[in-house]
């Protein structure tokens, strides 16, 4: 029997971020049919991406709403940071919620894919182990139960090499039995960025595909193959090697860039070689022209982000070297998040539990 690996044992779904428009092309590209807002709270960036149908064809995305929360607060580990994103997330969800017209005492089913026995896949399961659950108590105690909370259920399906059974349908047999008002899935994401690892939540409601950020796509879980409302959870958490490499050229040219524009300034020549003062920052503007770029890296310097992409993916691919990579601090940040995730949907799921008092309903 061929060997167990990482990808049969994990269903990291891939991060969206291909649906993002850069914010420099935003005011040359506008694609038909795909409306893109931002806003900052605070040091925490949202944004918004809705899709119709002619923007689905476009993207090749589904159509529905597409929020992301960009915040360092698991990175800096950061209590006070994690609580104000907590709440963030928060308000995205209920958008998502109402746009799709879920009632207050609608049922919820909280879904935790995943493996916990990898660490970097364990979101989901860990995440759903701090969520208020209370579909039992409205079953054989209501008499206890104030008003103020929804019936709320959770499922670690595991994962299909574990299991053996094709995620959806076990989904689909819970639904069938329980009969939820809506879906929430929570997934760990193979990122399309570095800096965007254990950085960014994004939620949708537009479903998922659980194991496409390995090359392991399963059946998607969405509105149409369940039946109610799905709305994703994911935050990537692992990043491949074709990503590494590319983005590591990206670094090198925009340093070169900046260096070769700051030479001048006369805080430069106060400065010794080597040594930066302060929190250093790369930009898109730090690129040099691409005739610079010829020049320090020859035809790869010329190619764009996804001929370049591709490349990497040729060459790295067939040799076995595309690895998945994670942090070294993966368990304090896998930790961090699930706890951060559960505040969030503890007071997106009951009206009792808010963004003020989350915290004495999380484990």
């Amino acid at each position: 029997m061929k060997d167990q690996s990482f990808e049969v044992r994990t269903d990291l779904a891939v991060e969206a971020k291909d649906m993002y428009v850069e914010k420099e092309e935003k005011k040359e590209q506008q694609i038909p049919g795909v409306t893109i807002s931002e806003k900052k709270i605070g040091n925490i960036e949202v944004t918004n991406v809705e899709v119709d149908e002619e923007g689905a064809k476009a993207i090749g995305k589904n159509p529905g709403s597409y929020h992301t929360v960009y915040s360092n607060a698991i990175k800096q580990q950061d209590t006070k940071s994690q609580e104000e994103t907590a709440k963030v997330v928060t308000k995205q969800l209920l958008e998502l919620m109402n746009k799709n017209h879920v009632a207050q005492d609608a049922s919820g089913l909280i879904v935790g894919l995943g493996n916990r026995n990898v660490t970097p896949d364990a979101l989901g399961p860990l995440a759903i182990d701090k969520v208020l659950v209370t579909n039992h108590l409205f079953i054989h105690e209501p008499q206890y139960v104030q008003d103020g909370y929804r019936k709320v259920a959770t499922i670690n399906p595991g994962v299909m090499g574990v299991t053996g059974i094709e995620t959806s349908d076990i989904i689909k047999g819970v639904i069938e039995k329980y009969k939820p008002g809506f879906v929430i899935a929570i997934d760990a994401l193979a990122s399309r960025s570095i800096e965007r690892v254990n950085a960014t939540i994004q939620l949708s409601d537009s479903g998922i595909h659980p194991g496409s950020g390995v090359g392991n796509k399963r059946k998607e879980l969405s509105k149409e193959t369940l039946g109610v409302p799905v709305f994703a959870i994911g935050v990537p958490t692992v990043v491949d090697a074709v990503t590494i490499t590319s983005d590591a050229i990206d670094y090198v040219l925009k340093h070169i860039g900046k260096e070769w524009r700051e030479k001048d300034e006369p805080s430069k020549s106060l400065t010794p070689a080597g040594l930066n003062f302060g929190e250093r920052s790369l930009s898109d503007e730090d690129l040099p022209p691409i005739e610079k770029r010829e020049k320090i890296f020859g035809m790869i310097g010329a190619l764009d982000e996804q001929e370049k992409r591709a490349l990497m993916q040729e060459v790295l691919t067939p040799l076995g070297h595309n690895l998945m990579v994670t942090p070294k601090e993966i368990d304090g940040y896998i930790k961090d998040m699930a706890h951060l995730l559960a505040e969030a949907l503890n007071a997106a799921m009951h009206e009792n539990v808010n963004i003020k008092n989350f915290a004495n309903y999380t484990r």
